[in-house]
């Protein structure tokens, strides 16, 4: 049986860490490698068990990578800026990804996360199938980091500069970038559950926007 309280809480209070990164402890390559042995059990397509995982500590390449991140994100973050008015109040979201943002290139480690096949202009089964079988195990992988007391993000601007990151990094042209962690050990204590619309109010029954009967 398992213990479901601390499941639960696992489950609950995993998030996107960002401010709270440790930027001056090194994480240990053996808990990187055993977090990712863990990732691994996930689902794949067809068990094809097509990942490929990239950690990146050399500072140089962290560095080159941060800069890729932090050109995307700002231009997101401006466009986002605009659309609401520039005098608009910058949100603890807004904040927190700035920082990242700015902090990017001094984390311990990166890990990126890679699928064999490129599926740009294939249908929805296909991207459906190559991003099953390769998120659920990056899920994971974070979980897995959680438990050890280590933050991480995900993120995926970087990828608005795929084909530079793929250079920098010695890609070949084959993988599909799927999502990139910076990860840390995080500071200060335990995380809360977020805020979240009931998912009873985004559950249809059998058809669109039915709801269960004697509910």
């Amino acid at each position: 049986m398992f213990d479901l309280t601390s499941i639960d809480h696992l489950l609950t209070t995993t998030r996107s860490v960002r401010k709270r990164l440790d930027l001056n402890r090194p994480v240990e390559p053996e808990v990187i490698e055993e977090c990712l042995d863990l990732a691994i059990q996930a689902p794949s397509g067809s068990d094809r068990q097509s990942w490929h995982f990239v950690v990146i500590t050399d500072p140089e390449l962290k560095k080159g990578i941060g800069d890729l991140y932090r050109t995307s994100f700002m231009s997101y973050y401006e466009a986002g800026r605009k659309a609401a008015g520039e005098n608009a109040p910058k949100s603890v979201l807004a904040e927190s990804s700035l920082y990242l943002a700015d902090h990017f290139h001094e984390v311990p480690a990166m890990v990126l996360f890679c699928y064999e096949g490129r599926i740009e202009q294939a249908g929805p089964a296909a991207q459906a199938g190559i991003y099953g079988s390769i998120l659920p195990a990056a899920w994971s992988f974070m979980l897995a980091l959680r438990s050890r007391g280590i933050g991480a993000a995900w993120t995926t601007l970087h990828l608005v500069y795929e084909r530079e990151a793929a250079a920098l990094l010695g890609l070949p042209e084959h993988l599909t970038q799927a999502v990139l962690f910076p990860i840390a050990y995080y500071t200060g204590e335990d995380f809360k559950p977020a805020k979240r619309t009931p998912a009873k109010e985004r559950t249809s029954w059998n058809t669109w926007n039915t709801r269960r009967e004697n509910e």
